[in-house]
């Protein structure tokens, strides 16, 4: 699959091609999202756009995905006739073109994701970014610290917390200030992600992962609903964390695969009911595995609030927000905590 970059009304347009060469779509890049339009989608899915409509109502009817946080309204450039005409047209995130590819062409819809992931991470560590946010020397930390109080606050309004999860959210923020450096870096582009292990004694099947579900199923005396998938994007999240790209893995080390998995798990929604609990679980399970839930002391790397907290900020994040929240949570169980 080719990419080349170029410049279309300010944002960053990027080809993407299908595996079989059939297919090109431009993909905007905009935000640290990418984006498509409806006809886009239905290109690179082979279905025709009434089919994309009735699965983008469904997806948003269900209140599987909140419309306003993957939908935008961007200007673009047609040619009609032989006039260039400016339209505002919809355009949807990535989390929108997964739900419909993994309702219409799974195979496409991953072989897409994985490109996309890739492309979002080279955006981050390479220094793809369009809309820079430098700031003066005297306001970095101030503006990390602002970001993770943004993040928290966003959890407050969306959701009416509990004592154990506000106790939770007030301890990542005491965590989180050894890790401003790292944010200051991210803003200007020289994010680097450090001490973390690149020694990966465990790898997570699908099969392990269906013995804990049920393991939580008969903990929790929970419905027959639990655990119960809806597709095939639970098989998709636990793969994404050992993607490669020309040969080198997308998350590198054992931090950056759990982050990426626990993030991968709640915000796909993969399960009729039991999402975030099996999410979190999957999580302790992984870091146990290879040897990185404990500290040298014995305490908990992270503790039971600090677990609700990260699992409900990323619940309740916007897709946008996705970079933060996963520095956040390496830098959270990396060696330097």
């Amino acid at each position: 699959m080719n990419r080349k970059i170029e410049k279309h009304l300010n944002d960053e347009v990027i080809l993407y091609q299908t595996a079989d060469k059939q297919v090109e779509v431009e993909v905007r890049l905009k935000h640290e999202m990418l984006w498509l339009s409806l006809n886009q989608i239905a290109d690179l899915f082979g279905r025709d756009k009434s089919v994309i409509s009735r699965h983008l109502r469904n997806i948003y009817g269900s209140k599987e995905l909140a419309q306003e946080a993957t939908v935008a309204n961007y200007a673009t450039v047609q040619t009609e006739g032989d006039r260039q005409i400016q339209r505002a047209i919809d355009y949807y995130n990535l989390d929108a073109i997964i739900s419909v590819g993994y309702r219409v062409n799974s195979k496409r819809g991953t072989q897409f994701r994985i490109w996309a992931t890739n492309v979002l991470r080279n955006h981050l560590i390479d220094g793809y970014t369009l809309n820079e946010k430098r700031l003066a020397e005297q306001k970095k930390k101030l503006d990390a610290l602002q970001k993770a109080i943004k993040l928290i606050g966003h959890a407050k309004d969306r959701k009416k917390l509990t004592l154990t999860e506000a106790e939770g959210l007030l301890q990542v923020i005491s965590d989180y200030s050894y890790a401003l450096d790292l944010l200051d870096d991210y803003d200007h582009e020289r994010v680097k992600i450090n001490q973390t292990t690149r020694d990966v004694k465990y790898k997570l099947t699908q099969h392990e992962a269906h013995k804990m579900i049920e393991q939580l199923k008969n903990r929790f005396k929970s419905s027959q609903l639990f655990g119960k998938e809806k597709d095939e994007s639970f098989k998709s999240s636990l793969g994404a964390i050992y993607q490669t790209f020309d040969g080198k893995e997308l998350y590198p080390s054992v931090e950056e695969k759990a982050a990426n998995l626990l993030y991968f798990v709640v915000k796909n929604h993969s399960f009729i009911d039991g999402n975030k609990r099996i999410a979190a679980a999957i999580f302790i399970w992984f870091l146990e595995k290879n040897g990185l839930l404990y500290k040298t002391d014995g305490s908990k790397r992270v503790a039971d609030n600090a677990l609700v907290a990260l699992t409900l900020l990323i619940a309740e994040s916007d897709p946008a927000e996705r970079n933060v929240i996963l520095s956040l949570v390496v830098n959270l169980i990396n060696k330097r905590n």
